[in-house]
């Protein structure tokens, strides 16, 4: 089981270190398949991949029975490590490129989520309601309002969104109540240095 998780997440199950500490083969063997992270990045998937996805679990416990949906999850990030943390809730990831959904649901198989789907669809077409949306740093924060705002009843939901950098012009913009989390706060390594969770109200 990776340290770097432990060191900030002490209380796992077993069930859950097993789950993690499959991610790096799993995510090897997908990888050689299907472009899914940078050879040079992916010597850091724990930090920059796995443990930056946890930064939102940092900042919200999903309720037991939350329905949340990841857009544009790419390589499964932050879907498949969030699914593992919270096993009493539903994970789906939405993407439109089918080679990465197809890597995706095969890193789901090898891990034995039973509650984390994937399908590949563009998030203007995909017709589901959810609890929450999570994602990682897809487009400007606006743009990614007015794709995904048909996705969470109004008033009812909540955005958790991985950005990085000055994001103040960023925000300008958006007229829903938000609130920005350090991850620098939470994680002392110098990759999150600049590191945020932007939590919306939807």
């Amino acid at each position: 089981m990776p340290s770097l998780l432990t060191k900030y997440f002490p209380d796992l199950s077993a069930r859950q270190r097993d789950q993690f500490a499959l991610l790096d083969p799993l995510y090897a063997e997908w990888n050689a398949r299907v472009n899914l992270i940078s050879r040079k990045d992916f010597e850091h998937l724990q930090e920059r991949h796995i443990l930056h996805s946890l930064g939102i679990a940092k900042v919200v416990r999903f309720k037991k029975g939350s329905r949340i949906v990841d857009v544009g999850t790419g390589g499964g990030f932050p879907l498949v490590p969030l699914a593992i943390m919270f096993p009493q809730c539903t994970f789906h990831g939405i993407d439109g490129i089918g080679k990465k959904i197809a890597a995706v649901q095969g890193v789901i198989a090898g891990l034995g989520l039973t509650n984390c789907t994937a399908e590949q669809v563009r998030s203007e077409d995909h017709r589901q309601r959810y609890d929450a949306i999570v994602s990682r740093a897809v487009t400007t924060l606006p743009e990614f309002l007015r794709m995904t705002k048909h996705l969470v009843p109004k008033g009812e939901g909540r955005l958790f969104y991985l950005k990085g950098g000055e994001l103040a012009d960023e925000l300008l913009p958006v007229k829903q109540r938000y609130r920005v989390h350090e991850l620098s706060r939470v994680f002392e390594e110098d990759f999150f240095a600049t590191k945020k969770v932007v939590e919306v109200e939807l």
